[in-house]
């Protein structure tokens, strides 16, 4: 008799191809057009046993593993904004805020290319390869860093090394995840998902409590050791009955000219890339905005980043559930709304209480504009043989701003009459994000009009 593990990697040679895209999308199972179904169908009906289970110890422990990959990967990133406080004024207090908030976004922007390249060499069966550099180059980064004391020491340590790492491990780690799951996927992959509030979390607690008792480089190593142990934890969880992906398969494609006329395609690439743009900011300055505008303590200026961090866990299971009911791209269009008008109301905020609120706020409405856009592609592409592709063109371009919006708004701040004036960084962000719900309206518009299927898209 077939085991329930022989039959689900026969599933996934067959599928996997595309699964990986699946995994960003966070849509149903996509069936590889290149794939005949008669090549599929004996393997069914030759079984004794049920469709597959979307559970069981592997498929589990796929979810185990992944959430502890999204803990390192995506918890230092958003931990970055406690990082650029400390730097501006110890480590790097020769360098501007702008220079700073170069080396998160470069960390950011490689963790979403790498990402996005990593998905051929995926189908190509280099998963276990990619597990080991991607785990060694992020905890690797985060040790070296502990040593660094000049600013190219740490682009090259934090910035380049950890970014690299990451992006080794985004795209697959989830895609895994999809091979194992069918109906229960979308439950799987938030759990997993869930690690990057946790980790972003675990990661500026620990900092802010380490860094004032044993120094920077001692502090910096205890976050290593934790990300090394994250790392061992997800190697046996990931690897367990995968033994199917280290045979080759067929890559898919990185371009797809078609795309380029298509106005859809160009519409959500233009909204990705304007809320991108703002969407990343005021993660990295909430910390220092607390700490020079309201004059909080270093602490609780990190705290205010934690609470940020906590809501965006709220508000990815919150803008997942009413993209159930309205559809995703309205949604979105809700949360980069909401995003924008709150990013503009930070003007006004000069009390602790309201900026407290403010950071929950922020974290809960902006976290829908990471999760949302996946799903929402997934509707406007004509052709779901061709969504990863698509995807990740898409991704390419949107990467730069998540590149680049920090620091130009880095280099919009100012100081009047002996206190820093954020205004630049608040206009900034909350023009963006307007500037991509006027986008995300447009897209709306030509979706209704050329799928004809209602305002529920």
């Amino acid at each position: 008799m077939t085991s329930s593990l022989d039959y689900e990697e026969k599933k996934a040679v067959g599928d996997v191809r595309d699964e990986h895209a699946n995994a960003r999308s966070l849509t149903p199972s996509i069936a590889d057009p290149e794939v005949p179904e008669h090549d599929l169908e004996p393997q069914r009906t030759q079984s004794t046993l049920p469709p597959p289970p979307d559970g069981g110890l592997h498929a589990w422990l796929k979810v185990f593993g992944g959430f502890f990959i999204y803990i390192n990967i995506w918890g230092n990133t958003l931990a970055f904004g406690a990082f650029q406080t400390w730097y501006k004024d110890n480590l790097l207090h020769s360098s501007n805020a702008s220079a700073i908030s170069w080396i998160g976004t470069v960390q950011a922007w490689l963790l979403i290319l790498v990402g996005i390249l990593s998905g051929p060499l995926f189908d190509l069966g280099y998963f276990r390869s990619m597990l080991y550099l991607g785990n060694f180059l992020v905890v690797f980064g985060i040790m070296m860093l502990s040593l660094s004391k000049e600013y190219w020491q740490v682009f090259l340590t934090q910035g380049l090394c950890m970014g690299l790492g990451a992006g080794l491990l985004y795209i697959p780690s989830l895609a895994l995840v999809g091979i194992w799951f069918d109906k229960k996927r979308a439950l799987a992959m938030g759990v997993v998902m869930s690690g990057i509030a946790v980790g972003g979390v675990i990661y500026i607690i620990t900092f802010d409590r380490l860094v004032r008792s044993i120094g920077f480089p001692w502090a910096i190593r205890v976050m290593g050791f934790i990300a090394l142990v994250c790392a061992l934890l997800s190697f046996p969880a990931l690897l367990s009955g995968s033994g199917m992906l280290a045979r080759p398969r067929k890559a898919r494609r990185l371009f797809d000219k078609s795309a380029l006329k298509d106005k859809l395609f160009i519409i959500f690439t233009c909204s990705t890339f304007s809320c991108f743009l703002g969407y990343i900011v005021p993660y990295f300055y909430i910390p220092t905005y607390a700490k020079e505008r309201l004059g909080m303590s270093e602490s609780m200026a990190l705290y205010t980043l934690v609470m940020s961090v906590a809501g965006s866990f709220f508000g990815r299971l919150g803008s997942g559930v009413l993209a159930h009911y309205i559809g995703s791209i309205v949604t979105w269009i809700l949360c980069a709304f909401a995003s924008g008008i709150l990013s503009l109301s930070w003007i006004s905020i000069e009390s602790k209480g309201t900026f407290i609120a403010f950071s929950v706020l922020w974290g809960f409405l902006s976290a829908g504009l990471v999760t949302l856009p996946s799903a929402a592609f997934a509707s406007i592409c004509p052709d779901l043989g061709r969504l990863g592709t698509r995807l990740g063109m898409s991704w390419s371009v949107s990467s730069v701003a998540s590149l680049i919006g920090a620091p130009i708004a880095g280099a919009l701040i100012r100081t009047k009459s002996g206190r820093t004036d954020f205004l630049g960084v608040q206009v900034w962000s909350g023009v963006c994000l307007l500037l991509g719900t006027v986008w995300l309206c447009v897209l709306w518009l030509a979706t209704t009009r050329s799928q004809k299927k209602g305002w529920r898209v």
